[in-house]
């Protein structure tokens, strides 16, 4: 049972203007203390000034911040010390090591010498990166990097954790080992609040979630009941060799009564509410030529959800990881 009735954060209508343009607009949600919340949304979207406005390194428009309940919306600094912040790029010291990164740090939060040593020593193991404590920041890999950057984050062990972006442009071993560490985080009581882009990692980590488009939030929940709807929807997913000019128009034409979406190159995605008989389609693509490799049933995604609620195609996101990739 949580210690606090209040949620662990809570906004009102908040909103961030730039020369009277809404970065973000009206927003309002809760995080529940010990639950891992993620944002959800392209680039451009107002993930990142929601996080500075939550942590005090963007002073809101207009709108109201509560932390456990207390109004910190004008001196929201004075929470900070129950937070952890790990930005989407790294704000540490690169002539600086591991280990003395960490120190300067700890000593920030106010951390006597003793425990923020020894707490730096925990961490660095923690993180794989005990070989690596006495090395510059600036050598470090990009895994490496991001992974100080977050031990710096919670040496203090706050009991809100702020991440942006926690795995972009990271390879797959880093961000699986990052994903690991943030539920360990999740389970010994750390309150999570991350953004991202990456609509399987959002699927994977969080407990709710709130999708953000143009600086709104266009729905909020947890993911097993934003995928609900989805549960009694059957898709079927159909690879081919091969496709023609046109074929999900006639497809659209020929079948009105279901749903039809090119997903890749060579799949295309048959959605219905009720039972979708294979075999009309199997005619279908032999009378135009195209052999059909596999037919198999879909199960529901986040990514579908998304899709729909938002209006936004999966494709935009894969342009918005790659770039992110890059920008590291």
């Amino acid at each position: 049972m949580n210690k606090y009735l209040a949620p662990a954060i809570e906004a009102v209508e908040l909103t961030k203007c730039y020369e009277n343009l809404p970065a973000v607009n009206q927003a309002s949600f809760e995080v529940k203390e010990g639950e891992i919340f993620g944002f959800l949304g392209p680039n451009g979207a107002g993930k990142t000034t929601t996080i500075n406005m939550l942590t005090g390194l963007a002073r809101p428009t207009s709108g109201s911040i509560f932390i456990f309940g207390r109004d910190y919306t004008r001196n929201i600094k004075k929470a900070q010390r129950l937070m952890g912040i790990v930005p989407d790029e790294s704000n540490l010291y690169p002539e600086l090591d591991g280990l003395a990164n960490l120190h300067f740090c700890a000593a920030l939060y106010g951390m006597e010498k003793s425990k923020r040593e020894k707490k730096a020593k925990e961490l660095l193991e923690l993180f794989g990166l005990s070989n690596t404590g006495k090395k510059k920041f600036a050598q470090y890999s990009r895994g490496m990097k991001r992974k100080l950057t977050i031990a710096a984050g919670i040496i203090h062990m706050p009991r809100i954790l702020f991440l942006d972006e926690p795995t972009t442009g990271l390879d797959v071993a880093s961000a699986r080992q990052i994903r690991r560490l943030l539920l360990q985080l999740n389970k010994e009581g750390c309150t999570i609040f991350l953004t991202t882009h990456y609509i399987e990692e959002a699927e994977r980590l969080c407990d709710r979630i709130a999708f953000i488009v143009e600086g709104k939030i266009v729905k909020v929940g947890k993911v097993t009941n934003l995928m609900r709807d989805f549960q009694e929807k059957k898709t079927i997913q159909f690879s081919v060799a091969g496709t023609v000019p046109g074929l999900i128009k006639e497809l659209r034409n020929t079948f009105p009564a279901v749903e039809c979406k090119q997903a890749t190159g060579d799949t295309i995605r048959v959605h219905s509410l009720e039972r979708i008989n294979l075999a009309p389609f199997i005619r279908f693509f032999e009378d135009h030529g195209i052999e059909v490799t596999e037919a198999r049933k879909i199960r529901p995604t986040l990514e579908d959800v998304f899709v729909r609620v938002t209006g936004i195609e999966v494709d935009t996101l894969h342009m918005e990881k790659e770039k992110g990739a890059q920008k590291i």
